[in-house]
């Protein structure tokens, strides 16, 4: 069966929740970022990193999600089978990485941005990180009305993408003095998710970890 490694806080919470979802036997295994036994998965020494029995690895959370989704059809959590149905469900899974996580990284990790090492500074880097992550909150709030789940027109079906914006909504009530503010559609969305018996159990699980 395949081994799931995930730090708890971390993004490889979403393939944890997708793995869930899917039903099928699994392992989860608890590894610390940047250790020298992730570094031999991923020399990134990032989470998350799947592993299958065969020893092949593949690391990203989106393409984990992506692949895991499509390995077991029968689940439903690709977002549809039609050429353009594959392109959203990517669309949304590209801005969930690329734009709005990328976005939370100077917030976490203001060192990172600047040579300045003040104070000062990384307050500045932190104030520009808030901003972006509400521009990009807002441009998922616009999409989610009328939704809901990520994917698909009114009710839709949930995706591995909805699995994906799950930490990413999470972290907007450590990144922003009202989390997720007025946005309700959004709010919506992530009650719905944190409401879901297999993403408790998933929370449960890395908490004992």
């Amino acid at each position: 069966m395949p081994t799931l490694y995930f730090s708890p806080h971390a993004c490889s919470i979403a393939p944890h929740i997708l793995l869930e979802w899917i039903g099928q036997p699994y392992v989860a295994t608890r590894i610390a970022t940047g250790s020298p036994e992730l570094i031999a998965l991923n020399p990134a020494g990032a989470v998350p990193v799947l592993q299958e029995d065969d020893g092949w690895v593949l690391t990203q959370a989106g393409a984990i999600l992506d692949y895991l989704a499509h390995k077991h059809p029968g689940a439903g959590l690709s977002g549809g089978d039609s050429l353009r149905d594959r392109a959203e469900a990517h669309r949304w899974a590209s801005f969930l990485t690329g734009d709005l996580h990328g976005s939370y990284w100077p917030f976490f990790m203001p060192d990172r941005y600047t040579t300045d090492t003040s104070d000062s500074a990384k307050e500045h880097v932190v104030a520009a990180a808030r901003k972006l992550v509400a521009k990009k909150l807002d441009l998922l709030e616009d999409h989610m009305a009328g939704r809901e789940w990520f994917l698909g027109a009114g009710k839709g079906k949930r995706s591995y993408v909805d699995a994906y914006a799950f930490p990413m909504l999470g972290w907007a009530r450590q990144a922003l003095p009202d989390g997720l503010g007025a946005r309700a559609q959004l709010k919506d969305l992530h009650a719905r998710l944190a409401a879901d018996p297999a993403v408790k159990k998933v929370i449960a699980a890395e908490k004992a970890a």
